[in-house]
């Protein structure tokens, strides 16, 4: 009895340690986050796609055999799509797990601290960047071939099997066979829209899945590789199915239509209701997550910004202004300068690891987010797409904690009882960033990010952080009490008291709730206004509503994914990428259809049909990044609306129409973009237009105000505008000298110069007469501004009011300057002026020139005429040319001479195929001749 005892006991054990050899496999060998397109496939193939009807439908007859077809399809889809994709070679660039497998816990850690962390990074860049590394430590040719043959091979009994099972009767293998005809999940997949349309319109026809229906929208939206004409009308029905259905994209779709009248009238009423539906399902994925709600997903990127905008850094909008602050175009020119996120890491590492507090901070931080640049908002705001890294928990909880550690040395046994004596450094009167460092802490543990969750370990956290009145501390905090995570710990008045406290502080938590609920203000105030104000608010709503549905794309992001497979590096991943967008940009998206006009672009070479580029471009592609630059522009893109005007002005993608017509119009599309006054390239278009009398009339001094105003908007533009102002000025002087009328006077004071100074003098007249009339100063006194504080604003007054605002008026000044001093710069630009100030710091003279140093950062008062300057300049430069053109002629010449007379000294001159003298055939060659 007892050997039968003991040997159940051993299948036990070595079943349970079967088990857990598994789940270690396992974790090591599947990436932590599968992609979205298997979720959902998935999620289609077990029936969650929104539809209204079941997949088993009368009439359907399921034969055996077809479930064991589509799992077997199924298992080894899951197979092939668990490899990383073959563009993501860098090591960095691969996300961290958070169980890590016993191999790797054994082994170093590549991004740990100290000198070992960093010979294991410096040794795996130089594996990457020597070529015999590179020679034997990657497969060979033929076991590379071998492989490829191998997925390929998988890839087939894939569409096999789920074709086999189809055709048995199983709905979902039909769906899925569709969709992966459609969008291949790699390259090894063939694709074939005709099969996905078939697919997809018998599935539709079967179940009535809304999913099914939503592409079949497209395919008739677009006629997308000519499978189907384009018919707006089925695709309107289509999208309307879908949408009532369910499907949070249709829905955005239908919004968008409704909302731009894209085959159907403009109505703002329908248009909202769509978007508060895709808006509502958004909010209820983002409130099934953890207190906080579900981490937001990374912004998208727009390709042009990497590139310094559509027209280039200086010429577009997108690069100049308060634009350059964006995080997409500093990673541009962080990425022109040669600068990578991995060499960012290793000196924030290596600054970090001196014991920097600062550095380890944004390390932190930038492993928490899983980004270099942190979106606008609290930490609830996410971050943004383009300065994607590893996000790795336990890096960024190692450097948190490192700083917290030296306000907060240990932790007490029971964390509700940290305020004892003994847990926190005595002295401390400046926390620096433990404070900051608590609440992200706190909210690691509020929310299970890469630590066991524990509320009673987050409300420690945040308690600390809130001695130092850390505005995140006080929010979180107060979203605790009021949901009692803590037993014994609920109260509302705690509660409003700490949210009150963080909003006072100016915390914008997370702006998708904001917009959100802004949303649902303006729904109720369009429905109690008067039917002339309803409109105004109609249109916020939308507008909020948009980028709540958006933003919330767990499920579905379109974007990201068409991102990853345009940066992939292979043909089939930009194929795979343009459907994306296309996709992405039927439902509305402005980033979608300026990343699909953009590379579709056929106007952005300068030798674009001359002699240089003969070729024509692709009317059909023209056209189609005609549509989506429109659609662009009418959603406040100004490089868009530019861009449209390029196109009726070079008569790409537009209907055959005379060139005076599309010239007026390229001139009105233009003016549109010039009245914002924020583009130059607009305003110099229109000022070379009226030079030229080109769509517009010919007028010099409406062509000088655009070129003036060209160079006022954007100081960048100096250069094409002098030019340009010295070739009207001469054009001016030879119209006026052939008898023409009302030309620009080069001698005379101008007259535009004259009416800015006359407005100016009446402005500063009017303002001074104000002034003295009405008593008021500049500067009014402490009483004065005393006195208006305490005026009445409306409400009833009690005892105790003027002591409340008093407080709240100090409390707002303080968070305003905490505010401002907190204001983050670029990361990348941050720490490239720490490094110089160190290495200047470090010299033994430091600035090199003792001169420079003393007027930096001054200002020459100085006036030096600009244009005099290079005008002169341009002379010097024209003289240069001339004396350099003399001189090649007379060298020319005097070579010319050596060698005639080297010819006549040799006794015959050479005249090539002309007969010499003396011979017969020079008779005839001149008869000829």
């Amino acid at each position: 009895m007892s050997s039968r005892k003991n040997a159940s006991s051993r299948r036990a054990t070595w079943l349970a340690f079967g088990l857990v050899a598994l789940a270690a496999f396992s974790a090591s060998a599947q990436p932590q986050t599968v992609s979205i397109m298997m979720v959902v496939w998935i999620s289609a193939c077990l029936g969650s796609t929104h539809s209204r009807i079941g997949y088993r439908v009368f009439g359907t007859r399921v034969r055996p055999g077809c479930r064991g077809a589509y799992k077997s399809a199924l298992f080894t889809l899951s197979n092939l799509t668990a490899h990383p994709p073959s563009h993501t070679h860098d090591v960095f660039s691969q996300p961290t797990t958070t169980t890590p497998s016993l191999l790797s816990a054994l082994l170093p850690n590549p991004q740990g601290q100290g000198p070992l962390g960093s010979a294991i990074r410096i040794a795996l860049k130089l594996r990457q960047q020597f070529f015999l590394f590179r020679l034997f430590g990657g497969p060979s040719g033929s076991a590379a071939r071998r492989k490829d043959e191998e997925m390929r091979g998988k890839a087939i009994k894939v569409v096999d099997l789920l074709q086999h099972s189809a055709e048995l009767g199983n709905l979902d293998a039909l769906f899925t066979l569709g969709y992966i005809s459609l969008f291949p999940p790699s390259s090894h997949f063939p694709s074939d829209p005709k099969l996905a349309y078939d697919s997809l319109s018998h599935h539709a026809a079967l179940t009535g899945n809304a999913s099914s229906q939503a592409l079949l929208a497209f395919f008739h939206a677009t006629g997308y590789a000519d499978v189907v004409p384009i018919d707006q009308a089925q695709a309107l029905l289509y999208y309307t199915f879908a949408a009532q259905g369910g499907h949070k994209g249709a829905q955005m779709a239908l919004g968008y239509r409704y909302w731009s009248g894209i085959s159907t009238v403009e109505d703002c009423g329908r248009a909202v209701e769509w978007y508060e539906a895709a808006a509502d399902e958004a909010m209820s994925m983002f409130l099934s997550g953890p207190p906080g709600g579900q981490t937001l997903p990374q912004t998208a990127t727009r390709l042009s910004d990497l590139d310094g905008g559509v027209f280039g850094p200086g010429a577009s909008v997108a690069s100049t202004g308060i634009n350059v602050v964006k995080p997409a175009v500093k990673a541009g020119l962080a990425q022109t300068a040669g600068e990578t996120w991995d060499d960012v890491l290793e000196y924030y590492i290596f600054n970090a690891d001196r014991g920097e507090t600062d550095f380890a901070f944004k390390l932190g931080k930038i492993y928490y987010q899983g980004s270099i640049y942190s979106s606008a908002g609290g930490i609830g705001s996410g971050s943004e797409g383009v300065g994607r890294v590893p996000q790795d928990f336990h890096q960024a909880e190692f450097y948190f904690l490192q700083i917290a550690r030296q306000v907060w040395p240990r932790d007490p046994t029971n964390p509700l009882q940290h305020n004892a004596p003994g847990y926190k450094a005595e002295g401390i009167k400046q926390a620096g960033f433990a404070p900051k460092s608590a609440a992200y802490l706190g909210r690691m543990y509020l929310r299970g990010e890469g630590v066991k969750q524990d509320y009673a370990m987050a409300m420690m956290w945040f308690e600390r952080g809130v001695e130092f009145e850390d505005r995140e501390c006080h929010n979180l905090l107060g979203v605790m009490w009021r949901d009692g995570l803590v037993p014994g710990r609920q109260d509302m008045k705690t509660a409003l008291a700490h949210i009150s406290k963080a909003a006072g502080l100016e915390l914008a938590e997370a702006h998708f709730e904001a917009h959100f609920y802004l949303a649902k203000i303006h729904i109720l105030n369009m429905r109690a206004a008067h039917e002339d104000f309803a409109a105004g608010f109609c249109a916020s709503a939308v507008s909020f509503f948009k980028l709540v549905a958006e933003r919330g794309v767990w499920d579905d992001d379109l974007l990201t994914d068409a991102e990853a497979a345009w940066y992939s590096g292979t043909e089939r991943g930009k194929e795979i990428a343009i459907l994306k967008w296309w996709v992405a940009a039927e439902r509305g998206s402005e980033m979608a259809q300026n990343n699909l006009a953009y590379v579709l672009d056929q106007d952005r070479s300068m030798l674009r049909l001359t002699r240089f580029a003969p070729i024509e471009a692709s009317n059909d592609t023209a056209r189609l990044a005609l549509t989506q630059w429109t659609r662009s522009a009418a959603q406040q893109n100004i490089d868009a609306l530019v861009k449209v005007g390029d196109y009726y002005y070079h008569g790409l993608g537009v209907p055959d129409e005379p060139e005076a017509l599309r010239w007026e119009k390229a001139a009105k599309y233009y003016q549109s973009a010039a009245d914002t006054q924020i583009s130059a390239l607009a305003m110099w278009n229109l000022g070379w237009m009226h030079e030229n009398g080109i769509g517009v009339p010919q007028d010099f001094h409406l062509a000088k105000r655009h070129y003036d105003m060209a160079v006022e908007t954007n100081s960048e533009a100096y250069l094409p505008v002098l030019l340009s102002l010295v070739k009207l000025y001469a054009r001016s002087l030879w119209y006026t000298l052939q008898g023409g009328k009302d030309g620009l006077n080069l001698w005379t004071y101008d007259a535009d110069k004259k009416r800015a100074r006359l407005k100016r003098e009446i402005d500063s007249g009017s303002k001074g007469a104000s002034q003295k009339d009405g008593g008021a100063q500049p500067a009014p006194h402490k009483e004065e501004r005393t006195v208006e504080e305490f005026e009445d604003d409306g409400n009833p007054w009690y005892i105790g009011k003027a002591s409340e605002d008093f407080r709240r008026r100090r409390q707002g000044e303080a968070a305003r300057t905490a505010a401002a001093a907190e204001e983050e710069d670029d990361p990348v630009q941050w720490a490239r002026e720490r490094r110089n100030a160190e290495n200047e710091r470090d010299t033994d003279f430091g600035p090199e020139d003792y001169f420079d140093g003393a007027i930096r950062g001054g200002h020459r008062e100085e006036e030096v005429d600009e244009f005099t300057e290079t005008m002169l300049l341009v002379a010097l430069c024209a003289l240069v040319a001339i004396l350099i053109y003399v001189r090649t002629r007379i060298v020319h010449r005097a070579r010319g001479q050596e060698q005639e007379q080297a010819q006549d000294q040799g006794g015959q001159r050479d005249l090539g195929v002309f007969p010499p003298p003396g011979d017969p055939a020079r008779q005839e060659w001149n008869i000829v001749h």
